[in-house]
């Protein structure tokens, strides 16, 4: 089943009588049970479009279904059949941590007993026992995610979106969550669409990352596709000889294709599809060309590189910023 599809979905604004394009026209397919990574610098359309998705926003143009509701002809059934996640505290600061959760539940329509029942198998899930009789806003940032995860999931959210879930956490308390997160996910099938400005969140947890620049997704594909065609794996090796590196270059061109070439002194880097298994047969033929190499190491492309590999800038970059 389809659990969120797109069509031609746009989104433009009015800033002092100009028409800015924040989203131009993008498609999306995501499966039930999927947990896809949308990713994107500052300005691409990422928040805009998980806003149209939400229903927080109406597109100007295009569709969108959400769990087989339309989000301009059903809004209130897309709302129903989610839960969202955003980058703020959504608990009240002043109230009591499992009071929050059942008023949730009470919110999507749920009965008392229901909601109580509820909150009390999420708060033992998401390890919040402890602190159910707490204000929220004596919890810290680890706890506090936690509980909008459980705010999130009260009515049993067919998918759940997650915008930047673990900004601000420190390691430990972002692995916490994601295992927390991930547990649930196994337990009840839910699909999930997350932002994330932490690429290792998306490469390990995704099975599908989406790249979003300029309005329109440039990527989509697991993220082990996406580094191996587009941005391939690294070579460097360090020869004996720096007067032979040129002619290294020429002994791994006869081999293969790179996508990228570099020499510095004695050390060659070349940028190549299936690093690893190229690796024996390129060493073999340094080897019978007489280049005596020293060192040799395989480095597997990340997230980052496929993104500078598409746009020509560094994904990592525009976050350091953002954080900042």
């Amino acid at each position: 089943m389809q659990m969120i599809q797109a069509r031609g979905l746009t989104r433009h604004f009015k800033v002092k009588k100009e028409t800015v394009e924040a989203v131009r026209g993008i498609d999306i397919d995501v499966q039930e049970g999927e947990l896809v990574a949308f990713l994107g610098p500052n300005g691409a359309g990422k928040s805009t479009s998980l806003r149209m998705l939400t229903t927080l926003l109406a597109p100007t143009s295009g569709s969108a279904t959400v769990a087989g509701r339309d989000v301009l002809k059903d809004p209130a059934g897309v709302r129903r059949h989610l839960g969202y996640v955003g980058q703020g505290f959504g608990a009240g600061h002043g109230h009591r941590v499992r009071d929050e959760m059942v008023t949730q539940g009470r919110a999507y329509g749920m009965s008392r007993s229901d909601s109580q029942q509820r909150a009390d198998y999420l708060l033992k899930a998401l390890d919040l026992e402890s602190l159910a009789k707490r204000a929220a806003g004596t919890l810290s940032g680890g706890q506090r995610r936690r509980l909008d995860v459980a705010l999130g999931l009260v009515h049993r959210p067919e998918v759940l979106f997650l915008d930047e879930p673990s900004t601000g956490l420190d390691p430990q308390n972002r692995a916490n969550l994601w295992e927390h997160i991930l547990r649930m996910r196994k337990e009840h099938g839910t699909t999930i669409f997350m932002t994330t400005h932490y690429l290792d969140e998306a490469d390990s947890m995704a099975e599908r990352v989406l790249v979003i620049d300029h309005g329109l997704v440039i990527a989509d594909d697991t993220p082990a596709h996406l580094k191996d065609n587009l941005a391939g794996d690294r070579i460097t090796i360090t020869i004996a000889d720096s007067n032979c590196a040129a002619q290294a270059v020429e002994i791994a061109e006869r081999i293969t294709t790179p996508h990228e070439v570099k020499i510095d002194g004695a050390n060659v880097s070349l940028r190549v599809n299936r690093g690893s298994a190229l690796l024996p047969e390129f060493i073999l033929a340094l080897n019978v060309a007489g280049i005596k190499m020293l060192t040799a190491e395989v480095t597997r492309p990340t997230l980052d590189d496929v993104f500078l590999a598409l746009t020509g800038r560094s994904l990592r970059e525009e976050n350091s910023a953002s954080a900042a």
